[in-house]
C-alpha cells in the first residue's frame, strides 16, 4: 500500500501538523486515499490528531 508510506513521508516532512486535503495536495493523491491511509496509520498508532480534522507523526 503505496499511499500509506507516501502519506506518512509527507506528514514527516512538513513539520506540523496537516489536514486531509493538505496532505492530498502535497502528495498528488486524492483525498479519499488520504483518509484510508490516515485510518491505517491512526491504527497502527503512527499519526496522532493534535487538534481535530490536523495529522501528525506520533513521538
Amino acid at each position: 500500500m503505496a499511499e500509506v508510506e507516501l502519506v506518512f513521508k509527507v506528514l514527516k516532512e512538513a513539520g506540523r501538523p496537516l489536514k486531509s486535503k493538505e496532505i492530498a495536495e502535497l502528495a498528488g493523491i486524492d483525498k479519499k486515499e488520504v483518509d484510508k491511509a490516515i485510518k491505517v496509520l491512526k491504527k497502527e498508532g503512527k499519526i496522532v490528531s493534535p487538534k481535530r480534522c490536523y495529522y501528525a507523526p506520533a513521538g
